[in-house]
């Protein structure tokens, strides 16, 4: 563009963020909706050995992460997947594309949070609190979630300050809840309660295979395991990014990883399988329920409420704002980008992304939305992978991470793994959700295009 854009003339981001801060946001954003909402399904893909997905599924993560390290210590400024892709590809569309996969991730992402909420946690405080049972697959629940979003949607209008220090409160809260499944399961080993057996079972559906088994569970299982990469976005706000990103982001997502697999085990010691997958969303308070009966349940349900409202909301904050940031940058059409007069927030992007969040929790369920989310994500972190060996070609002024070779191969190659449809064992509706999704995206396209002809594409001002 020929003119100077309004983030250029913005002052630069307070670099208030240090080493310790940025561990807790990692550990923060991996934490939530995934692991308190899809246990149970996870479980129905796999059998016992629940815990096998989500360590493979860190895995993977582990590897795409070397590449975003390496990335954002060369070009250590916010938009993450988005800015790799175009200094890469320099491909508007594909750039455009990837963008807007990430915005759909945290759509779906936010969706999967709402039905968590209304099927899982407020539905288990009614019964707590009032003795009201409610059907999870009723029009009321469905209700409760499409008035969640809702609820978001007017705090996102009305402008949230999001501040670290809010964050490292919030991470305490969703990991106590998960600290007390894990010490659960430390007192049933203790007592003798539990059966080891289950931990190598693998149950294997009518025409399928072990593989095929664990990748199916592991492409479900990788949803809990993303938001790390979220925190590419905060390197403008970091203290010396290049040095501490390393650390703070693989010590973070190991931490995640290692609780994650500990929820598992104790899971699957306490319940068989098949119970878990009946209890779907529910399957840690079934855990809490039979690991400790005395356990006041509505403390964790509080907890697990708590857990969805912050994964929903950021997910739903980070969607609105990187859609304005693509009609800022007029690579979609430029209302939406319009910005309300006295609130200063995006709300033609907010009432878009709220109406898509609003028609999913109404058509889809926890699984078909979290298995989506992955989807989505796996196909940005292949790129991401293949950007970050093309980009070694471009040398840098200075030093940074610099990822093993095979980090970005194997990454690649895993992550495509888990997208391909017959490889993965992944049900097709996560391709027609993700195939309508993305379909859209093409359509602004394709109406920008027409409405404004060529254009020049800046990632780094997506989603300010």
């Amino acid at each position: 563009m020929a003119e100077a854009t309004p983030q250029t003339e913005q002052p630069e981001l307070k670099r208030a963020i240090g080493p310790k801060l940025l561990l807790f946001f990692v550990v923060g954003d991996i934490l939530g909706t995934g692991i308190y909402a899809l246990t149970g399904n996870v479980a129905g893909k796999i059998g016992g050995a629940l815990w096998l997905p989500f360590l493979l599924a860190f895995v993977v993560a582990f590897l795409t992460a070397f590449s975003y390290l390496e990335l954002v210590g060369k070009y250590p400024r916010a938009a993450g997947a988005a800015l790799y892709t175009n200094k890469a590809f320099k491909i508007h569309f594909l750039t455009f594309m990837v963008a807007f996969a990430v915005m759909c991730s945290g759509i779906t992402s936010a969706s999967s949070a709402a039905l968590a909420f209304g099927r899982t946690y407020l539905r288990q405080l009614l019964i707590e609190f009032f003795d009201v049972a409610i059907r999870p697959e009723s029009l009321v629940i469905t209700g409760i979630a499409i008035i969640f979003i809702s609820a978001l949607a007017i705090i996102n209008f009305r402008g949230v300050s999001e501040s670290v220090k809010a964050n490292v409160v919030l991470t305490c809260i969703e990991l106590s809840g998960l600290v007390i499944i894990i010490l659960i399961g430390a007192y049933a080993i203790a007592v003798g309660d539990g059966e080891p057996s289950r931990l190598t079972q693998v149950d294997v559906p009518d025409g399928s295979t072990v593989m095929l088994a664990i990748t199916s569970a592991t492409a479900l299982a990788f949803f809990a395991m993303v938001g790390f990469e979220d925190s590419v976005n905060m390197a403008e706000e970091c203290r010396d990014p290049v040095r501490i990103f390393p650390r703070a982001m693989l010590w973070g997502m190991g931490i995640a990883a290692t609780i994650y697999v500990l929820v598992a085990i104790t899971s699957s010691l306490l319940i068989p399988a098949d119970e878990l997958a009946k209890a779907g969303s529910s399957a840690l308070l079934r855990v809490v329920t039979v690991g400790a009966p005395g356990f006041p349940l509505w403390v964790f349900a509080l907890i697990g409420l708590l857990a969805v409202i912050n994964s929903a909301l950021i997910n739903m904050l980070m969607a609105s704002r990187l859609l304005y940031g693509m009609a800022n940058e007029r690579i979609i059409p430029r209302f939406f980008g319009t910005v309300h007069p006295f609130r200063r927030t995006p709300w033609i992007s907010i009432v878009f992304t709220t109406g898509v969040a609003v028609i999913l929790v109404s058509t889809a369920d926890i699984g078909k939305l979290g298995g989506t989310t992955s989807l989505l994500l796996l196909i940005v972190f292949t790129i991401v992978n293949v950007a970050c060996l093309v980009l070694r070609r471009e040398k840098s002024e200075h030093k940074h991470f610099r990822a093993p070779t095979w980090a970005p191969v194997l990454g690649a190659i895993t992550c495509a793994y888990l997208a391909m449809p017959v490889l993965s064992g992944r049900p097709w509706d996560d391709y027609k959700i993700a195939g309508w999704l993305l379909l859209a995206g093409v359509v602004l396209w394709v109406i920008n295009r027409v409405l404004t002809g060529k254009h020049e594409i800046h990632p780094e001002n997506l989603g300010k």
